[in-house]
């Protein structure tokens, strides 16, 4: 078979028939590696029948960097074609094998944005911006990329369900608490700790409503449940916000009306309604940056005249690609709960870091260690030593989380999950300091 270019080429060495003068075909050898290049131009300037016949010809490498190549080749001359979802299902491939390849996953984030999963297309662009490899050109369009993408998340929507067996699901110390009295130590036993397995949903999505290049109007609301083998300690928790978002090249900003209602053991719990700002910006194209601050007003359905009242809450959050499959999040906090009762009021601070890694084989793996402090305003009556005592109650909590999951367990776009947790809680109130374990397995979107 005679065509004008290369037509055939095997590991060691291609050959290209190529017209003469006088139209007879003759045969031109040359590298693999050189056919490779070669092909990788045709596709560059759109020659995509001929690069897709050499492609064709070509035999397997092996798994080798020209194997490699090959295969990003082809999926480049699908999404030229506008065949998105086989170029993905390429580049996810790949990237399951070579997660370390940044082309590949700026790639990838170009074809969720084609079909509009910019929520994924901005996941696999944040790391591919780690890539220092990258030609200039590539760097660039990926900043305007996102902004592209701030400017078409018009809408999302997450769903995970599980199970999580927990060996404490009822916070408890168990053990015997004593009190001194005329006639000697006067005892109980505290509630023991509770095994059970929880069931976990949740499900929610968001919108944005376009009103000028910049404008939105985003609304969110979603659903989260735990229903637990004892059904005393069943969660269930409804949300909703909305307001407007301002966009611009390289953040964002979102003030939105919030309110929710929790239901806990299926008896009526609170409800809290208030208002937030939030806003992200990217400070390099490796260091993503966000802030949260809310306000809400707390009323309970049981004992309301002691815990109704107000939370303030200010989040920060920096996300850092070091590689193209390594990043780290730092998260920090304070809350404040103003309660009726200043037994109830505290300050919470809380810090916390996850390092996440995608691996070879399509595993994915993030931890992070947690900690966080209670710090209670007024005392309260509590049995230390043997007697009564007014304790201002100071706790600190630590929490240490791994998470795993493999992509090549891939379920119409979820991925089999599994969280391993252990929580340990320290306090000046003895009776208030546990242990807790549990296990979760969930199904969570693919990114």
């Amino acid at each position: 078979m005679c065509l004008p270019g290369v037509t055939r080429a095997n590991s060691a060495l291609g050959t290209a028939g190529v017209a003469d003068n006088n139209s007879t075909p003759r045969e031109v050898t040359m590298s693999a590696l050189d056919a490779m290049k070669m092909v990788g131009a045709m596709v560059d300037n759109g020659e995509l029948d001929m690069a897709e016949q050499i492609l064709d010809k070509m035999p397997a490498f092996g798994g080798g960097p020209l194997e490699i190549e090959r295969w990003f080749l082809t999926a480049r001359i699908a999404a030229y074609r506008g065949d998105f979802d086989t170029a993905i299902d390429i580049y996810r491939d790949i990237l399951d094998a070579h997660p370390d390849l940044a082309r590949v996953r700026f790639e990838l984030a170009v074809c969720y944005m084609k079909t509009k999963q910019w929520y994924r297309a901005d996941y696999q662009l944040r790391l591919a911006m780690a890539g220092n490899d990258l030609p200039d050109n590539i760097r660039q369009m990926m900043n305007y990329y996102r902004y592209v993408i701030r400017q078409n998340k018009n809408w999302n929507v997450w769903f995970n369900f599980g199970a999580a067996p927990d060996n404490n699901v009822n916070n408890a110390t168990g053990g015997q608490e004593c009190v001194m009295t005329p006639l000697g130590p006067l005892c109980h036993n505290l509630v023991e700790p509770e095994s059970a397995v929880g069931f976990n949903l949740a499900f929610g999505g968001n919108y944005e409503f376009k009103l000028s290049e910049q404008w939105r109007w985003k609304t969110e609301a979603g659903i989260y449940s735990n229903t637990y083998t004892l059904h005393d300690y069943d969660d269930l928790y409804l949300y909703a916000s909305t307001g407007p978002r301002f966009i611009w090249s390289r953040g964002d900003v979102w003030a939105a009306a919030v309110g929710s209602r929790r239901w806990y053991g299926w008896d009526k719990y609170n409800w809290s309604a208030g208002g937030r700002i939030g806003a992200s910006y990217d400070f390099t194209r490796k260091l993503l940056g966000r802030l949260d601050f809310q306000i809400t007003s707390n009323k309970y359905d049981v004992y309301a005249e002691y815990l109704n009242g107000e939370t303030y809450s200010l989040n920060t959050e920096l996300f850092y690609s070091i590689l193209p499959n390594f990043y780290t999040v730092l998260r920090t906090g304070v809350a404040r709960e103003w309660a009726a009762s200043e037994t109830y009021s505290y300050w919470t601070p809380r810090v916390s870091i996850g390092i996440g890694a995608e691996l070879p084989w399509g595993f994915n793996l993030y931890v992070e260690p947690a900690f966080y402090w209670q710090l209670y305003d007024g005392q309260q009556w509590s049995v230390q030593d043997g007697w009564f005592k007014r304790v201002t109650e100071r706790d600190f909590s630590q929490r240490y989380a791994v998470y795993l999951s493999n992509n090549k367990f891939d379920v119409m776009g979820f991925v089999p999950t599994v969280v391993f947790s252990y929580t340990r809680r320290d306090s000046n109130i003895w009776q208030r300091e546990y242990d807790r374990w549990a296990v979760e397995f969930t199904m969570s979107q693919r990114f």
